[in-house]
């Protein structure tokens, strides 16, 4: 909270006014200058036109009971207008109609201590003069409902929009919120004595942070039974926070969960909120919670980390801090999942090391792929054929490896056994699986699972180069039999993974018959391809292991990968030059036949 009042001290030009929030307004109150009458203007929109939506921040506090007290000048048609309740049958009972009646003569009450509070606005006389002569006299629509936001205007100006109407209402929530009483003593948040709540006034709106359950408005400190307070002790008695702190607070929150920039909505549940220190944008961690980031800015964020600093500017602090906050909601109190509070340089660290750890080489492209961290947890999830299933992503998976990106710590130890068995099921290894899988090995405590972003001809890892020699036998089924429905990999990948030894020898015997007809057909390719087979064979035949591990599965996946790209890479190069030697050949032709 300390944290959150003092970012709202420094973007106090962006909050509404003291407890106001933004709201959807669905009538307009037109009151005559003079006062003497108003009419009802319409403001609703069908859901397609949501663009046209009339919205603002007006007067709101956390009100609950049967006999809910009134806002200042902006509340519903109930309030504003005694508007009743209506059941579905369309019908009112007298005991609705009599609490319309009751609430709209207490809205009256304090539309009229302001407008009487106020003589040098134009605006305030003309309201006093309209809630004095009665009930509010206008003519009502049909489709007038009594849940339906009205708001006031007198000619071009919003009533609760003047500062008279603004510092009113939030004298009036301090002493709605203050228990009834003024108790005073120190702010636990500003660590200075003030006026202290009884309750916070402002939740989270409802809506705002995703839940697998009913959604509902959120309070980040309550103690509402006396078993949860100490000493029996409820509301906020043992967690003392003044007025100023509570409200701006709860106020940054709410703005905070509204941003596009400093918002990341998870896609089952929860959110996380995050926001520096210091007011200089920084497009790093803007970057990383991006839903496509741009490979250039990763190469410069992971550039900048491996660049050691001069010793002058080792020297100097960076002041500036980065704060992270993770949030679910059970029923109507906050969750708080995770709160990271660390130096900016360390979360840009962890950051360029998530990007380092998981990055992967395309070798079509000759360049490193980077995914978001929606796609690593989506994943896990199932193939459909063009592309994965929305909603089968493991629950909560997106959460924990944020947590892991901004930690700088382990993944979960259930993302490596839950992404082989979709590999497995699947029988896909895409980018985004070998991106998490490399990220899962990269930041194992065991430094032999660490590997490098292509092939890495060097290990002697027999996990590793198993998943070579699987993709080198694949490529030499694909030469010699180019149009095949089922391949290798359809028939034998799941068990080679599981049982290299068995599947590996078996495949590399068949592979004689593969090469006989290559050694007709495409001599070239056959020398290519058997000296690159028995190169690696070697390696491994004599230790080919039996039985996998989960860890050295994601070895053997990744050594199929990387020989995969690298033989690609190969053939693309030789097209090339292939294609680049045929115009060379057609200019030269003119000249040998004019000789």
């Amino acid at each position: 909270m300390q944290r959150l009042t003092e970012y709202g001290n420094r973007i106090a030009d962006e909050l509404p006014a003291e407890f106001y929030r933004e709201k959807q307004i669905h009538w307009v109150l037109d009151i005559a200058e003079d006062g003497m009458s108003a009419k009802l203007l319409n403001r609703k929109v069908p859901g397609r036109q949501r663009d046209q939506v009339l919205s603002m921040p007006v007067p709101y506090v956390q009100r609950s009971g049967t006999k809910v007290p009134p806002y200042l000048l902006v509340d519903t048609a109930e309030f504003v207008l005694g508007v009743p309740k209506k059941a579905k049958d369309g019908s009112v009972t007298e005991k609705d109609r009599d609490e319309a009646w009751r609430r709209h003569a207490a809205y009256r009450d304090i539309a009229l201590r302001w407008a009487s509070g106020v003589e040098d606005e134009p605006e305030a006389q003309a309201a006093r003069t309209f809630f004095a002569a009665g009930p509010a006299r206008c003519n009502l629509p049909e489709e007038v409902e009594a849940k339906d936001t009205v708001a006031l205007m007198v000619g071009t100006r919003w009533l609760h929009q003047l500062g008279s109407a603004q510092q009113l209402w939030a004298q009036e929530v301090r002493a709605r919120k203050g228990g009834g009483t003024e108790r005073t003593g120190l702010c636990l948040v500003c660590g200075e004595h003030r006026a202290l709540l009884a309750t916070i006034p402002e939740p989270v709106k409802k809506g705002a942070i995703p839940t697998a359950g009913g959604s509902n408005e959120g309070q980040l400190i309550s103690i509402n039974a006396p078993a949860q307070g100490r000493e029996g002790a409820t509301q906020l008695v043992n967690t003392p926070v003044c007025h100023r702190c509570g409200g701006r607070a709860m106020a940054v929150l709410n703005h905070l969960v509204t941003s596009d920039r400093h918002r990341r909505r998870f896609r089952d549940d929860g959110v996380l909120l995050w926001w520096t220190k210091k007011p200089e944008p920084d497009s790093a961690l803007a970057m990383f919670f991006d839903d496509q980031p741009d490979p250039a800015d990763i190469a410069h964020l992971i550039d900048a980390m491996n660049n050691a600093p001069t010793p002058a500017a080792a020297q100097r602090t960076d002041a500036d801090a980065f704060y992270a906050l993770s949030l679910g909601l059970n029923n109507a109190r906050l969750v708080v999942r995770d709160w990271i509070d660390v130096p900016l340089p360390a979360a840009k660290a962890n950051l360029a090391s998530w990007y380092a750890d998981h990055g992967v080489w395309d070798g079509w492209t000759g360049q490193t792929r980077y995914f978001p961290l929606w796609q690593l947890a989506l994943c896990c999830g199932r193939w459909q054929g063009e592309r994965y299933a929305p909603d089968s992503a493991p629950r909560g998976l997106e959460a924990e490896l944020l947590h892991s990106a901004l930690h700088g710590t382990r993944p979960p130890a259930r993302a490596l056994p839950l992404l082989l068995q979709r590999v497995h099921a699947d029988r896909r290894v895409d980018p985004p699986r070998l991106a998490l899988l490399r990220l899962l090995l990269n930041r194992s405590p065991d430094p032999q699972d660490h590997l490098m972003p292509q092939l890495d001809k060097d290990s002697d890892d027999p996990a590793y180069l198993c998943g070579r020699l699987f993709a080198v036998l694949e490529s030499v089924q694909e030469t010699a039999l180019p149009n095949l429905n089922t391949t290798l990999r359809d028939k034998y990948f799941s068990t080679a993974v599981n049982a290299p030894s068995i599947t590996l020898r078996r495949l590399f015997a068949d592979s004689g018959a593969h090469f006989k007809r290559l050694r007709r057909d495409k001599p070239a390719a056959q020398k290519a391809l058997e000296k690159r087979l028995f190169e690696i064979y070697s390696k491994v035949s004599d230790d080919l292991p039996g039985h996998l591990t989960d860890v050295q599965q994601g070895r053997f996946i990744i050594g199929y990968s990387h020989q995969r790209h690298e033989d690609m890479a190969r053939r693309q190069a030789a097209t090339e030059r292939k294609n680049a030697a045929v115009p060379a050949q057609s200019q030269t032709a003119p000249d040998t036949a004019t000789a």
